[in-house]
């Protein structure tokens, strides 16, 4: 087994520390070069056979472990109602004849619209059983829009025989500005609503008939599954196509990645959305193919959440955990002060694993800190890199990388395409896992493609080491997000908002890189006021302008601005001041992972990015001092 070294008490000794076992896949990588400079990378581990259609697992382990706890859900009363595998099969089976009775198809498909639970994973089951293809649609596109614009255009695309909602009430003025007329909406309660609608109940009432299982033979790989809208921040939401084979084949990939899931049935408590990739196909997938127990967690990576999130960690010891970064650093807050919480989230978790962006290093080194002082073991800590498009597994580092933002090479299955762009070499995708296109909009579908197949995602990455493309690739900034300056010289956003996010952790939220066609490269800092607000020992009244105009905050950050300047060798790397933005994001500028929205933001902050570069001294604003003594 690796060991890795942490510094002794006083930091002047070194000894070394056991990873807690896990049984990993093979790693390695076959790279192929081309004449026009790109590079194909793969994995010399073939993918082998995978399910024919998503809910053959669900029926496997509805059989072989029929009293196994499938899905777990907070009641009001702060219990848990718990779903089995075989309580599960039964009722999909249920509501499956009664979608087949309504009539639904790819013509007429199913659309969710509320959030997490178990309710909407047996409706989508279900819809997955006999080849229905559903959507799951952001809540905010019913909950925070006021025009509901985004959910017109996707309902509108769709064309869904059926809407269903947890509460009724809460969707009902969404409902009626995008739902066309004849589609059914079905809901669990109905709240003070009086529109009329289907019981969630009513669903159950008949038994399932031969037409159920005609449907269920007739999936295949080709059958659409879902529908998954894209964030759409700058631009209306696209659909991407996945059908039963992306999702099938994503998971085995998954499995031959991290074969110890095949040891130990996993148990997760996730609160990542279903209607986005990450949380609907990876994390959810994952805990149905290997036999899991998931908990849905009903918190988030946002103050007033989070506490949720904590307490249900708390009572449930995971196996694996899945989060974004600013999740994991919000936890670390907790494991500073709770050792019930620290104790029993150690317990027998085998892998962390974080995506959506980078995650700071003095985030990293806390979660190693604790889990070393907690179980005298290092917990293999992983990442990856894909989309919507790739179902969304392409790469992991399935080996102990020993530093943050390793996103490793291929899995079985996938391949990498490396083509040269400008500066970059900019990221391509083929496999079994990636998408035939966009739902109804052949015209984004062949812009998405290139000539010989490859899926354009958008990324750029680079090897960790030229010299040794076993350490694997690294992300190099999103080609759309990198921006010039005035000068012409180009800003690679992604890595340097990483590497500032990483000096200003845990002071800030997020930070945004600004300075487009401008001299210098500026950043809009977004604080975590508590954070602040201890550090300068103010009550917890203060207002947010106390906090960040309190020398001590002030101090602190013009410290940090001045580490991240002094990384600088360039002007297109080299920050040189910075804005501390009092009023905190709004729901709009945030993704559904709870991340920040690049292009939503600059458009919103325009007037601050203004202020961050006026001559005139602003008390908002902080220059860097190159040169400090830090």
């Amino acid at each position: 087994m690796k060991t890795g070294s942490i510094a002794a008490p006083g930091g002047y000794a070194e000894q070394p520390i056991a990873m807690r076992p896990v049984k990993l896949g093979p790693r390695g990588e076959t790279v192929m070069r081309l004449g026009d400079g790109s590079r194909i990378i793969s994995s010399p581990d073939p993918l082998k056979p995978y399910p024919r259609s998503y809910t053959e697992r669900l029926e496997y382990w509805a059989r072989t472990a029929p009293n196994r706890i499938f899905l777990a859900q907070r009641e009001q009363n702060g219990g848990w109602r718990t779903t089995s595998y075989a309580e599960a099969y039964a009722t999909v089976l249920r509501i499956s004849q009664a979608l087949l009775d309504r009539g639904l198809s790819s013509d007429r498909p199913l659309a969710i619209l509320s959030g997490n639970s178990t309710e909407h994973a047996l409706m989508a089951l279900a819809a997955l059983h006999v080849g229905i293809p559903y959507s799951p649609i952001s809540v905010g596109y019913s909950l925070l829009s006021r025009d509901f614009a985004k959910l017109r255009h996707v309902i509108d695309l769709l064309s869904p025989g059926m809407a269903f909602v947890a509460r009724l009430d809460q969707f009902e003025p969404a409902l009626e500005a995008a739902l066309p007329e004849g589609a059914e909406v079905v809901c669990v309660d109905p709240g003070r609503s009086t529109r009329r609608a289907t019981p969630y109940s009513a669903l159950l009432e008949r038994s399932a008939a031969s037409d159920v299982d005609a449907a269920a033979q007739a999936v295949n790989g080709d059958t659409v599954a879902k529908i998954l809208f894209t964030s759409g921040s700058s631009s209306l939401p696209k659909g991407a196509i996945n059908t039963q084979r992306m999702l099938c084949s994503n998971q085995q990939m998954a499995t031959q990645a991290w074969p110890f899931l095949n040891e130990t049935p996993p148990v997760i408590v996730d609160w990542l959305p279903w209607n986005h990739t990450f949380g609907g196909n990876h994390v959810f997938g994952i805990g149905l193919y290997h036999g899991g127990s998931f908990y849905i967690d009903d918190g988030k990576a946002l103050p007033g959440d989070i506490e949720k999130s904590v307490r249900n960690l708390r009572e449930i010891a995971p196996t694996v955990y899945f989060g974004v970064p600013k999740m994991y650093e919000m936890l670390l807050s907790y494991m500073t002060t709770d050792e019930q919480f620290r104790q029993n989230f150690f317990s027998r978790l085998q892998m962390i694993f974080y995506a959506a962006s980078g995650i700071p290093q003095s985030v990293w080194d806390g979660l190693r800190r604790y889990a070393i002082e907690t179980t005298g073991q290092r917990i293999f800590t992983t990442s990856t890199m894909g989309s919507t498009e790739t179902s969304p597994l392409t790469m992991t580092a399935n080996w102990d990388a020993d530093r943050p933002n390793i996103l490793g090479l291929p899995v079985a299955g996938a391949q990498l395409k490396l083509v040269p762009n400008g500066r970059k070499e900019e990221l391509r995708v083929k496999g079994p896992h990636v998408t035939p296109g966009y739902w109804k909009q052949p015209e984004l579908t062949a812009k998405a493609f290139d000539q010989d197949g490859w899926y354009c995602i958008g990324d750029a990455l680079r090897f960790a080491d030229e010299s040794d493309f076993s350490q694997g690739l690294i992300f190099d900034g999103r080609i759309a997000e990198d921006y010039k300056l005035a000068t012409g010289n180009w800003v690679n956003a992604g890595p340097l908002r990483t590497m500032a996010n990483s000096y200003l952790s845990p002071l800030v939220r997020d930070v945004l890189p600004t300075g487009h066609f401008r001299n210098e490269v500026g950043l809009l800092v977004f604080p975590e006021i508590e954070a602040c607000r201890r550090l300068a020992r103010l009550p917890d009244g203060a207002s947010t302008r106390e906090v960040l105009s309190h020398k001590t905050v002030r101090d602190e950050f013009q410290k940090r601005l001045n580490q991240v300047a002094a990384e600088g060798t360039s002007s297109s790397n080299t920050v040189t001041r910075m804005m501390l933005v009092e009023e905190p994001l709004a729901d709009v500028e945030l993704t559904d992972k709870s991340t920040l929205s690049f292009n939503v933001v600059l458009e919103r902050r325009a007037k601050d990015i203004e202020e961050l570069y006026e001559d005139s001294a602003s008390s908002r604003t902080l220059h860097a001092i190159r040169g400090a003594r830090t």
